[in-house]
């Protein structure tokens, strides 16, 4: 239908789903498992988008610090309580799966790119009914040590696994736009999404503030 990209990419946490609720109480349970104070989700939010490790590296700095010892023990009981309760709270966005819909009725090919683990983010798209949406799924974990976001290394995967063609990206945070960048793909920034800095400041070509106005910014960007 002549629309200007072939491939359309999305992180997950805090673009396509709020997970705000499901990540918070994992870090919540470590944090409390731990003998330390939990945080309110507010606080977790900002904390998220760089992979499981790095968000309770966080929470505990803001609980008293910790150390990589701490880091190798309570990891293991974030994930394991995460996985168990992947999708009590989590949905998608208002107007997410509607976008996605919209971009593959016209021919667009739509892909996961997340620093989430592979085997997590698959588990969370099938228990949400969303997964047959999407052509191809890279976690932080997929492709091996070091090359997670903010690193092009997903994205230029992305672009491979679905074929091939000109490809934009969608995220909530530095890490979506300097790996899109990185990887010379356009990029989209959600101002709803979980927001490390004020969205203006991230360096995306474009912003949106729902996903009513994905469309119409992806078609003002085929010139980028």
């Amino acid at each position: 239908m002549n629309f200007p990209f072939a491939i359309v990419g999305f992180d997950l946490d805090g673009t396509l789903l709020d997970t705000s609720g499901d990540l918070a109480a994992a870090v919540n349970h470590a944090l409390t498992a731990d003998g330390r104070a939990a945080l309110p989700v507010t606080q977790i939010v900002p904390m998220v988008g760089g992979g499981a490790r790095h968000m309770l590296a966080q929470a505990l700095g803001a609980t008293g610090g910790g150390d990589e010892v701490s880091l190798d023990r309570l990891l293991p009981v974030l994930l394991a309580y995460y996985e168990a309760n992947i999708a009590v709270h989590t949905r998608p966005f208002a107007g997410a799966v509607a976008a996605v819909d919209a971009l593959r009725e016209r021919g667009v090919r739509c892909a996961i790119v997340t620093n989430k683990r592979e085997d997590f983010a698959r588990k969370l798209l099938g228990e949400l009914a969303l997964l047959d949406r999407f052509d191809c799924l890279i976690g932080g974990d997929t492709l091996g040590p070091g090359r997670a976001k903010p690193a092009p290394d997903m994205v230029l995967a992305m672009i491979e696994r679905c074929g091939g063609g000109r490809a934009a990206f969608v995220g909530d945070s530095i890490y979506d736009v300097r790996a899109a960048r990185a990887a010379g793909v356009p990029v989209v920034a959600c101002a709803f999404g979980f927001l490390q800095q004020p969205v203006e400041t991230l360096g995306a070509d474009g912003l949106i503030q729902d996903f009513a106005a994905l469309i119409p910014k992806l078609e003002s960007l085929s010139s980028t």
